[in-house]
C-alpha cells in the first residue's frame, strides 16, 4: 500500500472486537477497488464499528452482552447500535463470534427497552451519572438522554427481522424480546393520541437552544389523531417542528409488518402479531391520507412532519430515517413516482437543509447548522439511485468529503471539506462501507 494511504485501523490486539470474516471482506472488496483512496476509506471504514465501538461479554446468565457506543459520545444509541452493526448481518453464517456479538447487541437492547421504551440512549453501567440528569423528564437509572424517537423503537424491531432473516434461527427470541416487543407496541399505540393534558411522555431540557426541548410544559407541539404515531424528536435527536414525523412512520410501517411472521414463528397465535398488523396498517393509512401534500414546483409528496391539524412541515434532514430513505428501508420502490417527486424535492433548493458548495451538494440540517453537508445523506443518495451517473458523483463527493482523515464525518462545511465535525463517528463510517458493498454488488465497473 503507498505510504500516502497506510492503514488506519488500530493494531489487532488493540480493537474492541475481532471478527475474521469481516477482516476477509474487507480485504477481498478493498483489492477489487482501482482507486486507492476509496480502497484505503472502505478499509479504515469498514471495519471501525467492530475497530472502536464494541464493548462484547456475557451476562450473569452466560447470555451474550454487547454494548456499542457511538463512538466519540460513551453511551449506545438504541438506532445507531443497530446501524452500525447493519452491514455485518450478511456474514454472520460465515462467523460465529459475529453472530453471538449481534445476538448479544439485540439482549441488550431488549433490556434497554425494559429499563425505559422512551429513552433513545444508554449507558453501559447503570451505577454511572448521564450528563443529562437534570431533564425535566423520568430519568432512571442506565438511561442516557431520554429524548423519545419513535424510529429507536424501529431500529429494534429491524435488527431482529435483520438478524433472523440472515441466520435463520428463532432460538434467541425468548420472554425477554417478547416483553421487549410488547413495550414497543405500547408505546407506539400510546403515542398515536392527541394532545392531553397528561401525556404518557414529557421532556424538557433548560438549554438556549429551541431544538433540544419541547414546548408547552414538555408536551410538544398540538397534535390530533390520525393514525400516525408520534415522535417528539427526530432521529437528529432534535426535536420535531410538528409531532408526526414522517420517515419515522414509514418506517414503522415496515418493522411492524416484517416482525409478523417472527412473532406468529415464536409463539404462534400471538395476538402480539395481530396488533403488529393492525398498528401497521393504520399508519400506513394515516401516511397515505394524511401525509401526501401538494408542492407548488414539485407536485404531491410526501411532507416531512404533520401535526393531524392540516399542518405540514416540507424538508428533510440527513439523518436516517429520512424521506430520501423510504426505498432504502423497503417503504416504497425507487421508482414509484410519490418517491421520485419527493427526492426531486429533497434534494433540491426547495428543501431548505439543502446544501452546496465548493466541496460538494447533499442534505443537511438544524443540528449542525446552515451549510453543513451530511456524508450519510450522500451515502443514503447513492443507495437510493438507479442512475450509475448519480452513484459516481456521490463516491466522487465522499472521496473528497474526508479532510484527509481517512473516515467520514458527521458533516463537513460545503465550501470547505477540512472543516468538519464529529472526527469519530462509527454510524457513518460503517454506513460508507455498506454503500461500498452495494456498489461492489450493483454497480461494479464503477470500482474495478
Amino acid at each position: 500500500m503507498s505510504s500516502l494511504y497506510l492503514n488506519l485501523r488500530p493494531a489487532a490486539d488493540n480493537r474492541c472486537f475481532v471478527s475474521t470474516a469481516i477482516d476477509q471482506v474487507t480485504q477481498e472488496v478493498a483489492a477489487r477497488i482501482r482507486d486507492p483512496e476509496i480502497a484505503w476509506l472502505f478499509g479504515n471504514c469498514f471495519p471501525n464499528t467492530l475497530d472502536t465501538t464494541v464493548h462484547f461479554s456475557h451476562d450473569s446468565e452466560g447470555l451474550p452482552d454487547t454494548f456499542v457506543i457511538t463512538g466519540d459520545i460513551d453511551a449506545m444509541w438504541l438506532r445507531d447500535s443497530t446501524n452500525q452493526v447493519w452491514p455485518y448481518l450478511p456474514f454472520l453464517r460465515r462467523d460465529e463470534a459475529l453472530r453471538e456479538m449481534v445476538e448479544g447487541l439485540m439482549r441488550r437492547q431488549w433490556k434497554c427497552l425494559q429499563i425505559d421504551p422512551y429513552a433513545n440512549a444508554f449507558l453501559e453501567d447503570g451505577n454511572r451519572t448521564s450528563e443529562w440528569i437534570t431533564d425535566l423528564t423520568e430519568m432512571r437509572p442506565g438511561v442516557h438522554e431520554r429524548k423519545y424517537e419513535l424510529d429507536s423503537l424501529c431500529a429494534v424491531l429491524r435488527l431482529c427481522v435483520g438478524y433472523y432473516d440472515h441466520v435463520g434461527d428463532s432460538a434467541c427470541f425468548d420472554g425477554n424480546w417478547l416483553r421487549a416487543v410488547e413495550l414497543i407496541l405500547d408505546t407506539i399505540e400510546a403515542q398515536q393520541e392527541g394532545t392531553s393534558d397528561d401525556p404518557p411522555y414529557r421532556f424538557a431540557r433548560q438549554s438556549n437552544r429551541p431544538h433540544e426541548t419541547l414546548i408547552l410544559g414538555g408536551r410538544g407541539q398540538p397534535a390530533r389523531r390520525c393514525g400516525l404515531s408520534k415522535s417528539p424528536f427526530r432521529p437528529s435527536d432534535d426535536a420535531a417542528n410538528l409531532p408526526f414525523l414522517i420517515p419515522a412512520n414509514a418506517m414503522a410501517v415496515v418493522m411492524l409488518r416484517r416482525a409478523i411472521p417472527l412473532l406468529r414463528m415464536v409463539q404462534g397465535g400471538n395476538p402480539m402479531a395481530t396488533r403488529a398488523e393492525q398498528l401497521a396498517n393504520a399508519i400506513d393509512q394515516g401516511l397515505r391520507s394524511q401525509a401526501v401534500v401538494p408542492h407548488p414546483v414539485c407536485g404531491e409528496i410526501f411532507a416531512y412532519e404533520i401535526d393531524g391539524f392540516g399542518a405540514q412541515y416540507l424538508m428533510d434532514d440527513a439523518n436516517i430515517p429520512s424521506l430520501l430513505s423510504l426505498p432504502y428501508f423497503g417503504y416504497m420502490n425507487a421508482d414509484d413516482s410519490l418517491y421520485k417527486r419527493t427526492r426531486s424535492f429533497v434534494l433540491s433548493e426547495h428543501n431548505p437543509y439543502y446544501f452546496q458548495g465548493i466541496s460538494g451538494s447533499g442534505i443537511g440540517g438544524p443540528h449542525v447548522g446552515l451549510g453543513w453537508i451530511w456524508p450519510m445523506a450522500i451515502i443514503m443518495q447513492a443507495l437510493t439511485s438507479t442512475s450509475e451517473a448519480e452513484v459516481a458523483s456521490c463516491l466522487a463527493q465522499l472521496k473528497g468529503s474526508h479532510g484527509g482523515t481517512g473516515f467520514m464525518h458527521e458533516a463537513f462545511w460545503k465550501d470547505n471539506a477540512s472543516q468538519f465535525t464529529r472526527p469519530w463517528f462509527a454510524w457513518a463510517n460503517t454506513l460508507f462501507g455498506e454503500l461500498i458493498l452495494h456498489i461492489d454488488r450493483v454497480w461494479p465497473m464503477l470500482l474495478s
